[in-house]
């Protein structure tokens, strides 16, 4: 059964919601009327079973139920906006000052109610359980984590998740095996030394010298933990230096980004080696903080992507499928991967013909081409009906 007329005949519905939850952003941790207007939309097509989230945890997760039991598949849309000040210009801008739907999450949320609509619609033509899921707080990489630790993954058989891209020509839908999208990971570094006079620098130790001998040590990191062919990068973004009395501390911040799992394993251990050697070697102590946020995301389930990949060509032709590079974007989708078979890909949103669209994610001025949007609905409730049903 092909999804493509009931898609097409759900197009005003999804635009209509995508425009919407665009006038009504809201940031992470903040989706309360997100997520009250979501379960709003969810019991207006019939879905009676729809759950919410404790711990703080917005967002909600709807069961659509086939006519026997079966296996279980759940789609992913996140919800949450960002703080960026919207300057698209468009009559349907975000009513919410210095908060925007600059990542693209509005149509993530619209393209999912459609999925949902369409798979209500023919529920006694599956067995089975789809389960529709509406992820808060994707920005700060907590709400996934979230809502595994709650255990939305459990009895799940496989699952979908898109994220709409501005480097993608629309309409195409993005599905390829292996590599999608980094890990993206956080690191402190302290260089703190004796403070120097500068009359007289054999006093004390500089630990500006230091510091930067650490920053361009740090660049052979990546050359020794991994095959040439395999991408890695190490960047110190930002750095402040602080005196207290006697000592002289630079602190900085950066990121490590990969999509080699057996690699980011290995960061923290050496860059810390690094880090203390060369401090020492200038007279001074290094220290590192390495905090672990969201690792590579993946498709290595090759089933699942041929499903995905047929649910785009049996509706809409071999045309229809996209060819988007792997990115060094960073999902917290990546936790659903450790707890269930699961899948990730792109739908297009750049058009010539729509201003905006052509604007990298996140910027204060993108705007996708809404022609996408019934296409990823069809996508994602095609993928959903043949897992359950072939």
């Amino acid at each position: 059964m092909l999804l493509k007329d009931l898609a097409k005949q759900n197009h005003d519905y999804i635009i209509d919601r995508r425009r919407f939850y665009h006038r009504h952003p809201e940031l992470s941790r903040h989706e309360v009327e997100t997520t009250k207007s979501i379960i709003k939309d969810l019991k207006a097509m019939g879905i009676e079973k729809v759950e919410t989230f404790a711990n703080g945890a917005q967002g909600c997760v709807g069961y659509i139920q086939g006519t026997k039991p079966g296996k279980t598949v759940m789609l992913r849309a996140d919800i949450d906006a960002l703080p960026v000040k919207e300057a698209t210009g468009l009559e349907f801008a975000s009513e919410n000052p210095g908060c925007m739907h600059a990542c693209g999450h509005d149509n993530h949320i619209a393209m999912q109610l459609g999925a949902a609509k369409i798979l209500q619609s023919i529920r006694d033509k599956f067995s089975g359980t789809v389960k529709v899921l509406f992820q808060p707080s994707e920005e700060t990489a907590w709400g996934a984590k979230e809502l595994t630790s709650q255990g939305v993954c459990d009895g799940v058989d496989a699952m979908y998740g898109v994220h709409i891209w501005s480097t993608l020509d629309a309409p195409k839908v993005d599905m390829q095996y292996g590599e999608r999208m980094c890990s993206a990971d956080i690191f402190y570094i302290d260089i703190t030394g004796k403070t120097i006079n500068p009359d007289n620098p054999l006093e004390g130790n500089d630990v500006v010298v230091a510091a930067s001998a650490v920053i361009m040590g740090l660049q052979t990191v990546v050359s020794r933990l991994k095959d040439p062919s395999a991408t890695s990068v190490v960047t110190v973004g930002t750095s402040e230096t602080k005196v207290n009395g006697a000592t002289t501390t630079i602190s900085m911040t950066g990121t490590t980004r990969t999509f080699r799992k057996d690699v980011r394993d290995k960061f923290a251990a050496q860059m810390n080696k690094l880090i203390t050697e060369i401090a020492e070697a200038y007279g001074c102590q290094g220290k590192l903080k390495y905090e672990y946020m969201t690792g590579p995301i993946v498709n290595d389930e090759h089933g699942l992507v041929d499903i995905a990949r047929n649910a785009v060509v049996e509706n809409y032709g071999e045309a229809g499928l996209g060819n988007q590079e792997k990115v060094t974007g960073a999902e917290d989708y990546c936790y659903y991967m450790e707890k269930c078979p699961a899948i990730f890909g792109f739908v297009g949103a750049r058009s010539k013909d729509v201003p905006g669209s052509e604007m990298s994610n996140h910027h204060q001025c993108f705007n996708p081409d809404e022609r996408t949007l019934e296409r990823g609905a069809c996508v994602a409730a095609q993928f959903a009906f043949d897992f359950l049903t072939k």
